[in-house]
């Protein structure tokens, strides 16, 4: 039996006085209230918005390429457009053939465009998708001026080009220069021309020798050799003489030489062999 209990116990130390009006927050209770505070000042329904635009944006592309998928199909059928003249129809329609069944949208219509723009008597292409599985193609044709030097064409723009066919091109001025100086020969050929249609004479071409020399060649087979220098009051003798002297006798005319300073020298068709007459 135990007759009694003996129990021992340590002195527990007192709590440490709080300051009057004070309060004690815990670690954990102030981590919380900062987070909360912090989660109040966002403006949750901008984010919100933000988010939505952002995410609707970024599915747009991938749903017009689904749709697209969707919707594409082979392209069945290529139309060529356009007044041609130098370019063969059946010709361009079999090189547009190439085309045919490739994915209608995948198709670069550039490429296209650049591929058809090589061939000479192309000025430019235009290529547009007809739905639902079909390419049209207008073509527009450089528009030849006059012959050029060897057999070329220049354009009307002054680019020089060499196509197979040149002889389609019709009757057209002859002009013969230095590639680098067409731009040149074709100013003064439209000046002479413009200057000749006054006088009720046609132009039939226009010659610039690699030295600076200029021969005009009228319809009515006279040549009118003008020389580097003062070619423009030259030119004004030259029609000046024939107007006064020529113009009744131009059938029996060959060469007129107006690189004189006080008139000109004629070459007769019947003395082409002598040194012609000065007039």
């Amino acid at each position: 039996m135990l007759d009694g209990l003996l129990i021992r116990s340590r002195a527990a130390p007192s709590d440490p006085p709080r300051r009057r009006g004070a309060t004690t927050l815990g670690p954990e209770r102030n981590r919380f209230g900062l987070l909360r505070a912090v989660l109040a000042a966002v403006p949750w329904l901008q984010v919100g918005m933000g988010s939505a635009i952002v995410l609707a944006a970024a599915m747009v592309p991938w749903g017009v390429g689904q749709v697209l998928s969707a919707m594409d199909r082979q392209v069945m059928a290529i139309d060529v457009t356009g007044t041609l003249v130098g370019e063969n129809r059946t010709e361009l329609e079999r090189k547009a053939g190439d085309w045919i069944g490739k994915s209608f949208f995948a198709t670069d219509l550039s490429d296209i465009k650049d591929e058809l723009e090589q061939r000479p008597w192309v000025e430019s292409a235009a290529v547009r998708r007809v739905w639902p599985d079909r390419l049209e193609i207008e073509i527009r044709e450089k528009k030849p001026l006059a012959y050029w030097n060897d057999g070329r064409l220049v354009s009307r723009s002054g680019e020089l080009f060499s196509p197979g066919n040149p002889e389609v091109a019709g009757r057209l001025p002859k002009l013969a220069g230095p590639d680098e100086r067409v731009k040149e020969v074709i100013r003064m050929a439209r000046t002479m021309s413009d200057t000749l249609g006054g006088h009720g004479l046609g132009f039939a071409g226009l010659t610039l020798e690699q030295r600076g020399a200029w021969t005009l060649s009228l319809a009515n087979g006279i040549e009118v050799v003008l020389g580097r220098d003062q070619v423009e009051e030259r030119f004004a003798r030259f029609l000046t003489v024939y107007e006064s002297r020529l113009i009744s006798r131009e059938d029996e005319v060959s060469q007129v030489d107006a690189r004189y300073s006080n008139g000109v020298a004629v070459k007769w068709k019947s003395d082409e062999s002598g040194s012609g007459k000065k007039s």
